[in-house]
């Protein structure tokens, strides 16, 4: 296949231009939240249709996130082969493939369908996410890289807190509470017909996000977005530094710690996330009660990503917000394990331990931001590959939510949070040491 035709290089792009592209890329962080902040809602959403157990529904997780591991180096290099714009259109395209499963999916009430539905999805986003974060890198400068980051933030914080809800509230009706509290007394073909009837609900909307999403590849296609080569650099990085003849990704060890460091900061923030629901019921709400609690915790970040766009770098550097964060997840970690006691904050009663993991969301607002500049520094003509690794990282989204949902069968929901002990412990030591190692020896 061809490389790049027509290229634009990010230091012709004039300030109208450069607004437009970042403008281009939000756009997108608002499509990837809208699309995995939907797994909050579809894995209480899934255990209830499929009658699972904890672990068997984080499978929606799994599926989803594990298409990163296998996807995203085959991304990279496929962005090398047809260019920026042109691989983010088959990423959307791909996406859309994934949502129209959900029609045959909900139609026969098969959960391994919805699980490949998801994993297609998750394919398609691997490319994009591959594509769009070199972007907010690239577009502006490096050290206000992490601000650009909080932008793509709240977009796509803004749309899990909106998706979760619209979802709900499209698939289920005031009518079902009563239906969901009988659910352990229902047997048989009305049991059965219940359950598919709510399933069922699923193709609607999905048959739209389907559509969506090739309209959105083909916009994509044909924007005034520039392209970004960097292949023929050869070892000159984006802030202009040499690489020093080094051959593979793995010879930058500030890179492939900080690899680690995405692995479990995203592992962690979708726990967070994803379990809240269940967690929220077992301290006494109903289903429609803990159904807001994902919005609160995905509020609780874009309060931490506005006041990075306030204070850095003016009042602290994006590193220090690193650190920061990444000690606040760990004591809020242990606040979650070992603080109980009655709340009724906002009107709703339930325990205190509650509302640690609802600012678990502002804990990890600024780690992603803080991470990704740091791991991506001095890559040269490997920062595509590069960007590639952190993506592959992603696959902690998968792999975390596995763990602790091993653990909520075992040891019970508030016990198993202590899973995100060592993700804590191991993003302080990157904040702190870890991005400075430039040699494996």
């Amino acid at each position: 296949m061809s490389t790049i035709k027509e290229e634009v290089s990010v230091s012709s792009l004039t300030k109208g231009q450069m607004r437009l592209s970042i403008g281009i890329i939000a756009m997108m962080f608002f499509v990837f939240g809208f699309v995995t902040w939907i797994n909050a809602i579809l894995i209480p959403y899934f255990k209830l249709a499929f009658e699972l157990n904890h672990f068997e529904s984080y499978l929606v997780a799994f599926a989803f996130y594990i298409a990163y591991l296998l996807m995203s180096l085959p991304s990279g290099y496929l962005l090398k082969q047809v260019g920026f714009k042109k691989g983010m259109m088959i990423g959307f395209f791909i996406m859309s493939i994934g949502a129209a499963l959900f029609v045959p999916a909900g139609a026969i009430r098969s959960y391994p369908l919805f699980l490949g539905g998801l994993f297609t999805l998750g394919v398609g986003l691997s490319v994009l996410q591959t594509a769009a974060n070199p972007y907010v890198t690239i577009l502006g400068d490096k050290e206000r890289a992490a601000q650009r980051f909080s932008i793509m933030g709240i977009c796509n914080k803004f749309s899990g807190i909106v998706a979760p809800l619209l979802f709900a509230a499209v698939i289920l009706k005031p009518e079902d509470q009563v239906f969901l509290e009988s659910l352990k007394t229902l047997v048989g073909e009305e049991k059965e017909a219940g359950l598919s009837s709510l399933l069922e609900r699923v193709m609607l909307p999905y048959t739209v996000v389907s559509i969506v999403l090739i309209g959105l590849g083909l916009m994509i296609k044909f924007s005034p977005l520039p392209e970004i080569r960097t292949d023929d650099q050869e070892g000159a990085t984006f802030d202009n530094k040499q690489v020093g003849g080094k051959r593979s990704i793995l010879e930058f060890p500030h890179l492939v710690l900080g690899a680690f460091a995405i692995f479990f900061h995203v592992g962690s923030q979708v726990i967070a996330v994803d379990s809240i629901i269940n967690y929220a019921q077992s301290t006494g709400l109903s289903f429609f009660e803990a159904k807001t609690f994902p919005s609160y915790t995905l509020s609780a970040t874009i309060v931490g990503y506005l006041l990075g766009i306030t204070f850095i770098p003016k009042v602290i550097s994006q590193l220090m917000a690193l650190r920061i964060c990444c000690l606040l997840g760990l004591l809020l970690s242990f606040g979650l394990i070992f603080i109980s006691g009655e709340s009724k904050w906002f009107g709703y009663d339930t325990d205190i331990s509650v509302w640690f993991l609802v600012m678990m969301g502002f804990a990890n607002s600024m780690i992603w931001a803080g991470v990704w500049p740091l791991a991506l520094s001095d890559l040269g003509k490997f920062l595509k590959i590069g960007a590639s690794l952190l993506v592959m990282a992603l696959c902690g989204n998968a792999i975390l939510p596995m763990v602790y949902g091993y653990f909520a069968d075992k040891i019970g929901l508030k016990d198993a949070y202590w899973v995100l002990i060592p993700c804590y412990a191991y993003l302080i030591f990157y904040a702190f040491y870890g991005f400075r190692i430039r040699s494996w020896k």
